[in-house]
């Protein structure tokens, strides 16, 4: 079943609330880099409240329910750069959602004023390292111990979806 991709809104803080059920603890743990068993509802709100300038994320959505997400961040103290990540539900994974969802975000933060993207990942998370290698060609790669950080200059990346 193909998934409509659409803007998060504040309203969705429930429909986030239950993709993070549909995790698996794997995923969890290469999302969030810690075991969560559950998500605390202050946080849902506030991953579905954004200002889509600063911080902005898009949704993938089938049958009215979330099975993916794609945020960025702008980082404090760094001009125009802002963080990426993406998680997709287990049974939606490996169908080429996460770089539709990476592609979609991407635009977002083009039209807001990001110039740079950033993101960490686990070294072990091979789906999520392939993913961004493809999305991003040309991202200068550094490891540091058990994880990578990416770094992405917007103007000279073409996104493809």
């Amino acid at each position: 079943m193909s998934a409509a991709i659409r803007v998060i809104r504040a309203d969705d803080a429930e429909r986030l609330g239950r993709l993070f059920y549909r995790l698996s603890p794997e995923s969890v743990y290469r999302r969030f880099f810690t075991l969560y068993s559950h998500p605390p509802a202050h946080a849902l709100r506030e991953l579905a409240d954004l200002d889509h300038d600063l911080r902005d994320a898009v949704v993938a959505i089938v049958d009215g329910e979330i099975v993916g997400v794609a945020r960025y961040a702008a980082l404090l103290g760094e001009d125009r750069t802002a963080e990426v990540a993406v998680v997709v539900a287990d049974d939606h994974q490996g169908q080429g959602l996460g770089r539709r969802l990476l592609a979609c975000v991407v635009g977002l933060a083009r039209l807001h004023g990001m110039t740079t993207l950033t993101a960490t990942v686990l070294a072990d998370n091979r789906p999520a390292i392939a993913l961004l290698r493809a999305v991003f060609p040309h991202a200068e790669w550094t490891a540091h111990g058990a994880e990578y950080d990416l770094r992405v200059p917007l103007l000279a990346e073409r996104v493809s979806a």
